[in-house]
């Protein structure tokens, strides 16, 4: 089986991990077709938001362990896994089109780190999320980075130093979920959420998340020195200009992703 599937449905692209047997843990087979499936998805003008699900019982379970325990693995054997996990991951943050994370079951270790790294997520009521490397003597170390910078540092701490289970009205609340649905209602209201989005410009939409990446980790000032200069460059594109001329002859925009 490909261990990974790519669907497209209109304007929106689904990716499905499909390891269901070994709860879709990222072994570097899957992390190097995900990789693949993304520079696919990126230069598909068609579509405009990704999601990213699982087949089976969950979600992800983190990476295959059977792929980490050995005496015959070396540093470089360990690394390139971790550095393919990496590119993965950031291959998602600069990826032009937003990515929605669908969690049910439960998102483990760098399958709670994959949640954080997408852009946006929605869960079923009875999704659980944990970095439970602690527990194991093998910190949940570059899970941390996105989770970090999603939840903040105290909530990270919590997961990371303890490994508990966190519920998804909690992960909600923790900022690592935006939205939380019946597990009957998970695909329906992950496809509305993503078709609200993808009613709007690719070029803007791209634009938009690039910026917002740029500017969220730099101080205030200096955040708004660059977001001042990105919203005049984008007041010159021709859907910026197509979308305020629409609003104020009040008709729907026609958009050239441009």
């Amino acid at each position: 089986m490909d261990a990974v599937l790519l669907k497209k449905e209109g304007p929106v692209a689904w990716i499905t991990l499909n390891r269901p047997g070994k709860r879709n843990a990222l072994s570097m087979e899957l992390m190097k077709a995900f990789r693949k499936t993304l520079e696919r998805i990126e230069t598909d003008e068609a579509i405009r938001v990704a999601v990213v699900k699982g087949y089976g019982p969950a979600f992800c379970a983190g990476h295959d362990l059977k792929e980490l325990v050995g005496t015959d693995y070396d540093l470089h054997h360990f690394r390139a896994i971790f550095q393919e996990c990496t590119l993965l991951m950031e291959g998602i943050r600069r990826l032009p089109q937003p990515v929605i994370a669908q969690v049910h079951g439960i998102a483990t270790a760098a399958g709670c780190q994959l949640v954080a790294a997408c852009d946006l997520s929605v869960a079923e009521s009875g999704a659980r999320f944990a970095t439970p490397g602690v527990k194991i003597g093998l910190f949940c170390s570059t899970p941390m980075v996105p989770l970090a910078r999603v939840i903040g540092r105290r909530r990270a701490l919590d997961m990371l130093l303890t490994g508990r289970f966190i519920s998804a009205e909690e992960a909600k609340t923790f900022g690592l979920v935006n939205r939380v649905t019946t597990p009957e209602a998970l695909q329906a209201e992950t496809r509305a959420f993503a078709m609200e989005i993808a009613q709007f410009s690719r070029f803007t939409l791209s634009f938009g998340k690039k910026a917002f990446y740029r500017q969220v980790d730099m101080p205030e000032s200096t955040a708004y020195d660059d977001a001042q200069e990105t919203i005049a460059m984008n007041c010159l594109a021709e859907d910026a200009q197509e979308g305020m001329r629409a609003f104020l002859e009040k008709r729907p925009p026609i958009w050239n992703d441009q």
